[in-house]
Formats: C-alpha cells, structure tokens, sequence
C-alpha cells in the first residue's frame, strides 16, 4: 500500500571527500534508476521516497572501486620523508585539478590544485600503510559541486616506507598426492597484512631428515603450485612465505603430508551387464 502512494524519490550525491562543504546534488525522479556521470573519486548516494505524508528514512550506497585500466594519464609520487611529491604530465590544461589521497573511503583528503605544472606535496605519511592517490581534472575551481566537471586523470598506490609481510598466506593445503608430486594451494595474504607491495611467495619443502628438498618463488598473482621430484613414501612439510621489497615475511604454519609407496588409482569401474531372455 506504501509502494502505491509514492509520488518520486529523493536522490542525493555526495563527494567523498568535499572538503567545500557544499551541499549534496539533490535529484527528483519518478522512476526508480538515475544515470550518473561520474568521477573515480567516492561518492555517496543517498536514496529516499516521498509522498503527501512526507519523506521516508534514507538507504545510503557507497559507490565502489572502478577499474583504473584505461585512464588518460600517469601519477609519480617521489617518497621524501614523511612526505611525497606527486607529479603528472596534464594532457590538456584544465582549469584546476583535484587531488584525493588517504588510506580508505573513510580517510580521504582533498585539495584543489590551481597549476598547471602537474606538481603537489602531500604531507605527513605513515609507514607501512598503503595510500591511495587520486588526480581529477576539472574547469570548476570554486566551492561547487565536482560531480558534473571532474573527470579522473590517474590513479595510484603508494607506501611511504615498506615493510615486510606481518604474517605468512592462511589456508595452506596439499592435495592430488602422488609418489612423485603434490598439489599446494593457499590463501593469498590480505593486502592489510602485506605492510607493502607483495611482490610473490616462496614455497620451502623440507623431508623427514629436515633437509630442504625444494624452495621455489612464485609472483604474487600465483595461489597454487605443483611440487614434483619427490621421493615415494616420504613425509614432507610445507611452509610459505610472502615478501615485498623490503624483505620476507615469517612462513606459514608447517603443513605436513606423506608420499604413497605405490601410485594411487582414481577410480575402478566394474560394469555388470543383465540380458534377460
């Protein structure tokens, strides 16, 4: 009954962050869909419905993450300090550009930037902690709203000082086992725990004996890996490890696992036909 007595909705957008404190863009609708053009920066959407009686509680949407693959530009950031230098090569020269830096939608920080020389300091960066930078061209310089004039020049990451992995991938298991080789997968390392770019892991495998039998590294994109030149009826163990540039990670938990002494069969079938007469 609600539904039928609704006369529109209510959309509000929302930049985040806005350091101009302006008010959100508020749009009337009478459907229930609305096209935005929009930036990379994070925006909020806030969407509520109205109707003679008045206006209902509003759903709040984060818009999410877009894929920064086919962006105009490139961003350098310099590490100096506890700061770092941000610089771009403009494409064409628009007004102003706004620059969003910070750690998540709730940490970020905005700055318009009246130059055309491509070229910002940002201030006070904590180590360890991965940043994300955001470069927006736009003709609106003043106190306005961005969500019709900006459009998103580059996007990048940055750690102001790398640190190794706090911990090793969870989730280690060995599976497809055979006289000569074993199947190991893992959990990559959550990026909150990487404390730096992860640039790969590596697989350490020793025997009964403790002698190191293989150590392999793989690129950071790798979950899974098939370990082969083992001995028959041998008990192995397993650790891996993340690293960044800075160094590597403690390994994961041992995980151990026995070689059979004769080949494993996959499956029997032993098919009975009946004829009846």
């Amino acid at each position: 009954t609600q539904s039928e007595n609704i006369l529109g909705y209510y959309v509000n957008v929302e930049r985040i962050p806005n350091s101009c404190r302006d008010s959100p863009n508020r749009i009337f609708l009478k459907d229930r869909k609305v096209l935005l053009n929009i930036s990379m920066a994070y925006y909020r959407v806030n969407i509520s419905a109205y109707n003679e009686a008045g206006e209902s509680p509003q759903v709040i949407y984060i818009v999410p993450d877009f894929s920064a693959t086919d962006l105009p530009g490139q961003i350098h950031v310099k590490h100096l300090g506890t700061n770092a230098v941000v610089t771009w090569t403009p494409k064409y020269n628009p007004k102003c550009f706004v620059v969003d830096w910070g750690t998540s939608k709730e940490d970020m920080r905005m700055k318009i930037v009246n130059t055309a020389t491509g070229n910002f300091t940002l201030e006070n960066f904590q180590p360890y902690k991965s940043y994300k930078i955001m470069v927006h061209a736009s003709d609106v310089c003043q106190c306005e709203s961005f969500t019709r004039h900006e459009k998103t020049f580059g996007v990048t990451h940055f750690y102001s000082v790398e640190g190794v992995p706090r911990t090793g991938p969870a989730n280690v298991t060995i599976l497809n086992i055979t006289k000569h080789s074993a199947l190991v997968k893992w959990t990559e390392i959550a990026a909150e725990d990487c404390l730096g770019f992860l640039q790969g892991y590596r697989i350490s495998v020793t025997d009964s004996s403790k002698k190191r039998s293989l150590a392999v590294t793989l690129n950071s994109s790798t979950t899974s890996y098939r370990l082969t030149g083992l001995k028959e009826k041998t008990i192995y163990r397993v650790q891996i490890s993340g690293f960044t540039n800075a160094g590597e990670g403690p390994p994961s938990l041992s995980q151990p696992f026995s070689t059979p002494k004769y080949g494993t069969v996959e499956a029997i079938c032993i098919c009975v036909t009946q004829h009846q007469s």
